[in-house]
Order: structure tokens, then C-alpha cells, then sequence
């Protein structure tokens, strides 16, 4: 019988069925991405709804789990080991995930550099840009009355765009087949409608960009895992 006591986490955030993973997460761009692999995957999990409020992913419970006090954070009870293993970082959870299930990440050595490349792409590029902007163009920072912050993000939006763009040209999904760098990319593009910057960035003008996202969202796993766990 799995035991997931000896993880603080499990004092506020308890599992109701201990021999699953166990995901701690909210429905942003980087929270989905776990959802959604789990989803898609077949993978049985727990999902437990972890604010971005302070007294929950601040909380000394959550810190147990990840110190950066990000979403997502998973709990396999299954480690690779024989024994549970903890993890936080999307794109850390996205490659063990699948690994562990040998499942969207290619069938070959150079398939996987592939993705994997593309999931970089998206972690040190597309995310961290596309939240920047967000802040800039819809949140606090659109008060700054400096424009220079906020023209900044968008011109490296467009330019980000423009890269996605390119590399669907001819193709259904970013890496050749549907793997975890599709489920990395997408919900971020996804993410323009809700920063009111489609406008902004000449989305309508990125074709193949636009096509890709409506068949990402078109996936009946991809529905289910967007709103795991459910908005309070």
C-alpha cells in the first residue's frame, strides 16, 4: 500500500487514493500542461486544487513540495525507484511523465532531442514572454506609463508568434507527431486570448498558428485536462 504521509503536502492537501499521482495545480498556461498529459497519457491521478493565493502556494504545506512555490507539483506514489517521487517544474513533470509512460515523446533518439528542443523553446522563451507581456499589456504593468516595457514584450511576442508559426508550416503539430511539446506550446497560445493581445501580436495573420491551436483544443483530453482541477 502506498504511503504519502512522510510529504507535508499530504497534511493540508490529504490523497484520497494514495496509489495515484498525486497533482497539485490550478488551470494557468503551465498548470495544464500537467492535466493535460496525465489526460492524454492514461495516467490515474488526484487532482487537488492549489491556489496561486498566497496562503496556498505560500504556505508551508506547498513549499514542502516545491520551494519555488510555483504550480505544478506532482507526486508519483510509483517512482522509478521502487519508492514515491516528488516533482515541480512543468516542463521537469512533462518529460518524466513521459518517459515513465514511453508515450508522446517519439519513437526514436532523435525524435526526442526534437521535442525536447521545442519544450525548451517553450519554457525559456515562449512562457516566460508571453507572461511578461501579459503583465505589461493587460495587468499592473499596463499602468507604468513608460511604453518601452510593454512595447518590448510585444515586439518579442510577434517575434515568438512568427517562429511558432513557421515551424507548422506543413505540418499538424511542432515536432512532427502530437508529443508533450505540443501540450507545452499550445495552452500558451491559448493564454492571448485571455491577455486581450491577439490584436496586439497580428495573430489572425499566423495561419498555420491559429489552425494549430483550434486542433490542440479540439482533443477530448486536452477539454478535460484545461479544467483540471476545476476553478473554485
Amino acid at each position: 500500500m502506498n504511503d504519502l504521509t512522510s510529504f507535508g503536502i499530504s497534511v493540508r492537501w490529504p490523497a484520497t487514493d494514495p496509489s495515484k499521482i498525486q497533482l497539485y495545480s490550478f488551470p494557468t498556461p503551465n498548470g495544464v500542461k500537467a492535466s493535460i498529459a496525465l489526460e492524454e497519457m492514461g495516467l490515474p491521478y488526484e487532482a487537488h486544487l492549489v491556489t496561486l493565493s498566497d496562503v496556498d502556494v505560500k504556505s508551508d504545506a506547498f513549499l514542502s513540495l516545491n520551494p519555488n512555490n510555483k504550480i505544478p507539483a506532482i507526486i508519483d506514489p510509483n517512482g522509478p525507484d521502487g519508492s514515491p517521487i516528488d516533482l515541480f517544474e512543468s516542463g521537469a513533470i512533462l518529460l518524466y511523465l513521459a518517459e515513465k509512460t514511453g508515450k508522446l515523446i517519439g519513437s526514436s533518439a532523435t525524435d526526442k532531442a526534437k521535442i525536447t528542443q521545442w519544450l525548451m523553446f517553450q519554457m525559456g522563451g515562449l512562457g516566460p514572454m508571453f507572461g511578461q507581456l501579459g503583465f505589461f499589456y493587460k495587468f499592473a504593468g499596463s499602468q507604468i506609463e513608460d511604453p518601452r516595457p510593454r512595447q518590448r514584450y510585444i515586439e518579442e511576442g510577434k517575434r515568438l508568434l512568427a517562429v511558432v508559426d513557421k515551424q507548422l508550416e506543413g505540418q499538424d503539430w511542432i515536432a512532427g507527431d502530437y508529443s508533450i511539446a505540443d501540450i507545452a506550446i499550445a495552452p500558451w497560445l491559448r493564454s492571448l486570448d485571455f491577455y486581450g493581445a491577439r490584436e496586439v501580436l497580428g495573430w489572425k495573420d499566423h495561419k498555420n498558428a491559429v489552425a494549430y491551436l483550434e486542433r490542440f483544443l479540439e482533443r477530448p483530453s486536452v477539454q478535460t485536462g484545461l479544467n483540471t482541477p476545476p476553478r473554485p
